[in-house]
Parts: structure tokens; C-alpha cells; sequence
């Protein structure tokens, strides 16, 4: 690797290294493929519109904002809680393990380094943990 890929390298973003708007939306594509085909996926499937365009569109813009690339969730929406926006639903242990392991699964499929992957699931962990500790009422 030469001294220029290393600095673009340790410059990149995780928006950039997620592949911008259109590697997140593959990402989003997949997890909602997988939340529609997981029989584990079925609980927190329910929680969902039967059309999907929707919970798509606020999650891409979600992560590109979460990324570090534009803010377009608050641009489209307003600012977001994540616990708050998910209060209404039952979220425990079955449905934050089900959202995340449609989440892995998708991630595994993306053309990301395997420290990336591993960067993003990690990082995924932690709201998906803090909206079960809220929904179950533990903060």
C-alpha cells in the first residue's frame, strides 16, 4: 500500500468506507431482505408496515447521518432519538438479537474490509442495546 492509499485510508470516514449513499442503501436492501426471509426476523417484521419504502428510507438516511455523511435524516425529518423513536414497540432481548443478526447478515454480504464489518456491527450493538435497556424500562 503506498503512502497515499494509507492517508486516504486513515482519512476515510465510515460513511465513505460503508461505500456513501449507495453502499448504505445495498446495505439497507439486505437487511430488510433478511428481516422479510429470517423465521428468527418474524417478531420485529411485525413491528413493520406491511411496505417497506418507508422504514427503508429513514434507515439509509439514519445511517449516512450516523456514518458521518449527510445529515439527511434530520434534513427530511427532524432530529431523532433512537430509544425514543422505538418506545412504542416491544423491545427486548428476542427482537434486538433478531434486528441485529438481520443486521449481520447483511453487513457480511457488503464488499467491506473485515474490519469495518466488525467496526459497524460493534457499533451497531450499542443503539440497539440502548433502545432495549429504555424499552424495558432500565433507564
Amino acid at each position: 500500500m503506498s503512502i497515499g492509499e494509507q492517508e486516504n485510508r486513515c482519512q476515510a470516514t465510515p460513511y465513505q468506507a460503508a461505500g456513501g449513499l449507495e453502499g448504505i442503501t445495498r446495505l439497507v436492501d439486505e437487511f430488510y431482505l433478511n428481516m422479510d426471509t429470517l423465521p428468527e426476523a418474524k417478531i420485529i417484521r411485525g413491528m413493520h408496515p406491511p411496505d417497506l419504502t418507508e422504514s427503508r428510507r429513514k434507515l439509509i438516511y439514519f445511517l449516512s447521518g450516523w456514518l458521518g455523511g449527510p445529515r439527511l435524516f434530520q434534513q427530511h425529518y427532524d432530529p431523532i432519538s433512537i430509544p425514543g423513536a422505538h418506545k412504542r414497540f416491544p423491545i427486548g432481548y428476542e427482537e434486538r438479537d433478531a434486528w441485529l443478526l438481520c443486521m449481520q447478515r447483511a453487513i457480511a454480504t457488503q464488499p467491506y474490509s473485515d474490519q469495518f464489518k466488525d467496526y459497524l456491527l460493534t457499533a451497531l450493538n450499542i443503539p440497539a442495546e440502548r433502545v432495549r435497556q429504555v424499552n424495558m424500562g432500565e433507564f
